[in-house]
């Protein structure tokens, strides 16, 4: 089997013979106590400001402060949505240990990606581009590595790259507030916040637009959700 690459501008993703994958019963049944305690913990609310929760092909970008950010975004969609999102996450953090393999593959059924590049040859969004081949969504975080401080760092190319590769996946960006406030490094209790998932409109890439212009238009985006969000 062909794995997909990523096209030339104005091609799209060939539509793939890359199998869809669906969490098994198993996995659904493990998912409810996960979010459920993530929603009770942070007292989130879901708030669709620019997109309806629909049943459509999306890749959700939001900002990274902590790394339960994935696990109340995707627990912040309904559960139809949530059974075909799949969290991008690191592999040098998530293979560590016993537990965590077991959550991001077995409840999360996320898409992995090493950021330590030890193939130069390799596509660090291989990972990605089969998912969506697929017929999945995914959940990203364009910063690419956790913020802790207030506003966003710059964005990496991947998202830039995803969106010509795949011009039928809406990009919705989505601003996570509070979260590194109710559960600050270093605290065993939660602090009594609610934080709040916000999901705006969806963005596309516009013809012969340039990287640089538009990674800047999306972080603009997210940082605009941000204070709509307050």
């Amino acid at each position: 089997m062909n794995n997909p690459q990523i096209p030339p501008p104005g091609e799209d993703l060939p539509a793939a013979s890359v199998p869809r994958s669906r969490p098994s019963p198993a996995q659904r049944l493990l998912a409810w106590p996960i979010t459920g305690f993530a929603r009770l913990l942070t007292g989130a609310r879901s708030l669709w400001r620019g997109c309806a929760p629909e049943p459509k092909q999306r890749i959700y970008f939001a900002n990274h402060s902590s790394h339960a950010d994935f696990v109340l975004l995707w627990s912040s969609l309904p559960p139809a949505l949530r059974a075909r999102t799949r969290p991008v996450a690191g592999a040098d953090y998530w293979q560590q240990g016993r537990l965590r393999p077991f959550l991001i593959h077995r409840v999360f059924h996320g898409v992995l990606v090493d950021r330590e590049l030890h193939d130069r040859h390799s596509n660090p969004l291989q990972p990605l581009l089969d998912a969506l081949a697929g017929g999945d969504s995914l959940i990203i975080f364009p910063e690419g590595t956790r913020n802790p401080g207030e506003g966003l760092l710059p964005f990496k190319s991947g998202l830039y790259r995803l969106a010509r590769a795949c011009p039928q996946v809406e990009l919705v960006p989505v601003w996570i507030a509070n979260l590194n406030r109710v559960m600050p490094k270093g605290r065993v209790l939660p602090l009594p916040l609610l934080c709040t998932v916000t999901f705006g409109a969806p963005l596309t890439l516009g013809p012969g637009e340039r990287k640089e212009a538009f990674l800047a238009r999306a972080r603009e985006t997210l940082l605009n959700l941000a204070t709509e969000a307050d």
